[in-house]
C-alpha cells in the first residue's frame, strides 16, 4: 500500500461531501460540470480495477467511496438540471 496514494484520495475525499452539500443547498447547475464529474468518476473507477487486478488492497475502498460521493453530486446536478428546467416552464406560462 502507498501512503502517498492514501493520502491523496483522503484529501480528495474530504472535497466531495462539500460539494455535494453545496449542490443540495443551491439548487443549481451554475459552477458545475457533468462531464468534469463523469470524468473523475472514470478515474476512480480505473483506480479500483487498477487494485483489483493488480495491486489490491485496503486503499482500493478510498477510491470507491471518492466515486460514491462524485456519483452522488453529478445525481444532484441532475436534479437541480430538472429543477431549473421546471422553474423555467412556469415562467414562460
Amino acid at each position: 500500500m502507498s501512503i502517498f496514494e492514501a493520502g491523496m484520495l483522503f484529501c480528495f475525499g474530504l472535497a466531495w461531501p462539500i460539494s455535494i452539500v453545496r449542490t443540495w443547498r443551491s439548487r443549481s447547475t451554475k459552477g458545475k460540470s457533468p462531464v468534469f464529474s463523469v470524468v473523475i468518476i472514470v478515474g476512480y473507477l480505473c483506480g479500483t480495477i487498477h487494485k483489483l487486478l493488480y495491486s489490491y488492497d485496503i486503499v482500493m475502498v478510498l477510491y470507491l467511496i471518492n466515486m460514491i460521493m462524485v456519483t452522488i453530486d453529478l445525481g444532484l446536478w441532475l436534479r437541480n438540471a430538472h429543477l431549473e428546467r421546471q422553474e423555467h416552464k412556469a415562467a414562460n406560462i
